[in-house]
């Protein structure tokens, strides 16, 4: 019986590099149940997309081209959620293998931070299923887009 998985994780693929060129993969993942995936690009580097919820729909996350920050946010209740949640961040770039897995029951929003970055998802419902299962709140509901400069 599969184990089913209730929190974020982050799954580290490899890159190897020949005289051919290079893969990408990651081995272990299984990615079982997904049923379609889609491809997000902004216009700008800076952009945000946020809050985007499900209750069901769970999404795995790969970025494919340039930089992302992906935040997601545990739902406490879907129809007023406390601003006061625990938000926590991840930055993925195309030089990294990896795939951040994002449970059901989450919020999550993303921002570009390269020019033409691309980020492929991943999801478990078909987009009837996805669109039953809608939550949207504000981009600055909660609010990790401010860079903090050091």
């Amino acid at each position: 019986m599969k184990k089913l998985i209730k929190k974020p994780k982050l799954h580290n693929g490899n890159i190897v590099v020949d005289d051919r060129g290079l893969v990408t993969f990651n081995n272990e993942l299984d990615l079982t149940g997904i049923v379609r995936y889609y491809i997000i690009e902004n216009h700008n580097s800076g952009f945000v997309r946020a809050w985007h919820a499900h209750k069901k729909e769970k999404k795995y996350v790969k970025c494919i081209k340039g930089t992302f920050q992906i935040s997601i946010v545990k739902i406490d209740n879907f129809k007023n959620p406390s601003k006061n949640l625990k938000v926590d961040t991840w930055y993925l770039s195309e030089k990294k293998a990896q795939m951040l897995y994002i449970p059901e029951g989450y919020a999550n929003g993303t921002k570009s931070l390269d020019k033409n970055s691309q980020l492929l998802v991943l999801s478990t419902s078909s987009t009837k299923d996805s669109l039953n299962d809608d939550f949207r709140f504000p981009f600055d509901y909660w609010n990790p887009w401010i860079s903090k400069y050091r």
